[in-house]
């Protein structure tokens, strides 16, 4: 099921944490060939607004009677002003069609105005941290990048606004999409560009994923990746499964197919080609692989037919 999210936009608003919200949204619809995410943007009287950096945005609309599962609230610089009953009452009727809410920087503080964050623990910017702190006592205010805490969320700024979308899509999707997006958003100027390295949280599964990426062509067992990293495969499967939630086996194959799929989108070699460089002993066993894991077929991948 897609998930919806509501962005309120206040004049003012970040651009950098406006982006490093959505693009890691939009990168998991790409890595994942579905609509996991969609996203519209409002303000609170449909009017255009302008971010603190002269960015201008149009929204879709007013707030009023939209729905969705997250109401991101972002007003960034410019908060205090914000804090007006015109805001707290719509921020109270859209609470009511949505099923989560969001601050993100500054967005925590009209959200506590508004009652909305009572008896939850919440963060907002760093800077403004002791005076929320005062302001809300019913609010566990805690200095944290981002906090998640049942159907509230809040996060401190800008570049943890990556931190929660990175968090948002490791809950709703697991921990290998979310690796994979911060892979294609922050892995960038490697001189081979179909060689870049996955990691995890985990140093044992880091390891592993480095002997898996480094062995693509020629895959090795999972008895061997364990033995090169100096462990039992029963434990390096008891590690990947609670770090990754999936096998060893369904690791190494879906690092196989993503590097099938990169080098079937982003260059002319033949299928046959490919499948030598991703470890297949022939085309056909790898476009059965890459159907399965894809829902398509590596031609019709790369002509753009539909599933």
């Amino acid at each position: 099921m897609t998930c919806r999210y509501s962005i309120l936009l206040f004049n003012g608003f970040s651009n950098h944490c406006l982006a490093n919200m959505v693009e890691p949204l939009r990168a998991a619809n790409t890595l994942s060939r579905q609509l996991l995410y969609e996203w519209r943007f409002y303000s609170l009287d449909g009017k255009a607004v302008q971010s603190s950096s002269g960015l201008i945005v149009t929204p879709h609309g007013a707030l009023q009677d939209q729905c969705g599962e997250i109401l991101v609230v972002m007003p960034s610089y410019g908060y205090l002003a914000l804090d007006t009953r015109e805001t707290i009452r719509a921020l109270l009727s859209a609470a009511r069609h949505h099923a989560q809410l969001a601050g993100l920087d500054t967005g925590s503080w009209l959200l506590a105005r508004a009652g909305l964050l009572d008896e939850y623990r919440a963060t907002i910017h760093w800077d403004e941290l002791s005076r929320f702190e005062e302001t809300f006592p019913s609010v566990e205010a805690v200095q944290e990048r981002f906090v998640i805490d049942g159907n509230r969320l809040t996060c401190s700024g800008a570049m943890a606004a990556f931190d929660l979308a990175s968090a948002l899509i490791r809950r709703d999707h697991g921990p290998l999409l979310s690796i994979e997006v911060g892979h294609l958003l922050m892995s960038r100027g490697v001189a081979d560009p179909y060689a870049l390295p996955l990691k995890s949280e985990d140093t044992l599964v880091n390891r592993a994923l480095a002997v898996m990426q480094g062995n693509l062509e020629t895959p090795l067992s999972v008895r061997d990746v364990a033995r090169k990293i100096g462990c039992s495969q029963k434990r390096i499967e008891m590690r990947v499964q609670a770090e990754l939630r999936t096998t060893p086996q369904a690791l190494y194959r879906r690092l196989r197919l993503n590097l099938a799929r990169k080098l079937t989108e982003e260059t002319e070699q033949s299928i046959a080609e490919i499948a030598s460089r991703c470890g297949y002993e022939n085309a056909s066993a790898m476009t059965r692989a890459f159907k399965a894991e894809f829902g398509r077929t590596p031609t019709a991948f790369r002509s753009g037919a539909p599933n």
